[in-house]
């Protein structure tokens, strides 16, 4: 990869609001249309995946509406066990962790209710198709931060406990009324859809809505911050990046968010953070000279209580990270989400009475 190819990575990955023109002066390209080509040149090898939308998902609804991080062990297949979490349709992610011994899988959920949905995983549970389950809330808001193609691709933790001006992490509230265009537009957006595109695979499902009507949606989204647009960058080709989610606690939740910041910050890697109640959060795309001592030397931070890393099975780089949340169940006229775990319930007892 030449300086001017990680110049263009690099831009588009901390400012995704640039517009071609904007990115072509900013990285001295004598032509636009010579950006238009390489940017879909990188998205074609899967280094580059984005535009999307990432949810401010706090703002979407007056009722409690969460995020789940959760880690299954079982002794079935991957196969099996994602065929059950699917029939819960707030799954938003599903990925496979590399163990020698048992099956391990990483999971993300959306919920509206904690206890209907540790239900639904004991009842998976008590019947054999998982073996345990443990669970984080997100408790702050995720942070993308993509990579510095300039940077280390095996970068020092020396500087985790430093002193740093880390972001807001707070959640926002609801404050914003959404009707029936915002919320069909909302997942189409997450995954990266055109407004022009969006239209299309609406009036194939026999929708009204106008071009107009979706471009207004679009921009009142925008501007209550419902939204953010984003890209996933990958650090390298996506079948030579290493994967791992990272927990970590410490005795202070703000010496915690502190290491999550620092963690690996300014490296050629893609990082994601966040706080999930008491413990910090880290998913990592890394070079794998990055993986190689990497518990060594965390085992060397007294201040690092407790720990947990999960080595993620490759993904294919034309996937998102993040699926879409499940809102067909949102009321715009009590501008609430509750998903109907009843029914999720019984899907899996006929599944389970079937298999």
């Amino acid at each position: 990869m030449n300086d001017r190819e990680k110049k263009l990575l690099t831009a588009l990955g901390k400012y995704p609001d640039l517009s071609i023109k904007e990115l072509a002066n900013l990285i001295s390209y004598k032509r636009v249309s010579s950006v238009v080509r390489k940017v879909e040149q990188l998205r074609e090898q899967r280094i580059i995946w984005g535009p999307f939308y990432d949810i401010n998902y706090s703002k979407l609804c007056k009722n409690p509406f969460h995020k789940l991080f959760c880690i299954f062990e079982s002794s079935k297949s991957y196969k099996t066990v994602l065929s059950y979490l699917r029939l819960i349709e707030s799954l938003v992610w599903s990925i496979p962790v590399l163990s020698p011994h048992k099956e391990i899988i990483n999971a993300g959920f959306y919920f509206s209710n904690s206890r209907e949905i540790q239900a639904l995983f004991q009842m998976l549970k008590d019947n054999d198709i998982i073996t345990s389950y443990t669970t984080h809330v997100f408790s702050k808001k995720r942070i993308i931060e993509n990579p510095d193609f300039f940077g280390d691709i095996n970068p020092s933790l020396d500087n985790l406990l430093s002193p740093c001006d880390a972001p807001d992490l707070s959640f926002e509230s609801h404050d914003t009324d959404w009707n029936e265009c915002d919320i069909t537009v909302l997942p189409w957006l997450m995954k990266g859809a055109r407004l022009i595109d969006i239209l299309r695979a609406e009036r194939k499902s026999k929708k009204s809505w106008t071009y107009e009507q979706i471009k207004y949606s679009f921009k009142k989204m925008i501007k209550n911050r419902l939204i953010e647009k984003k890209y996933h960058v990958f650090p390298f080709y996506p079948l030579k990046c290493n994967i791992f989610n990272l927990f970590l606690k410490t005795e202070h939740v703000n010496l915690t968010k502190r290491i999550v910041y620092n963690f690996a910050r300014g490296g050629r890697i893609h990082r994601e953070y966040a706080l999930c109640d008491d413990w910090g959060f880290v998913n990592c795309m890394c070079h794998s000279s990055f993986l190689v001592d990497l518990m060594y030397k965390l085992d060397h931070m007294d201040a690092i209580e407790m720990k947990e890393i999960y080595h993620i099975r490759n993904i294919s780089g034309n996937s998102p990270l993040n699926f879409p949340p499940e809102v067909k169940y949102f009321d715009d006229e009590t501008q609430t989400l509750e998903y109907p775990y009843h029914i999720y319930r019984e899907r899996i007892e006929e599944k389970l009475e079937n298999d």
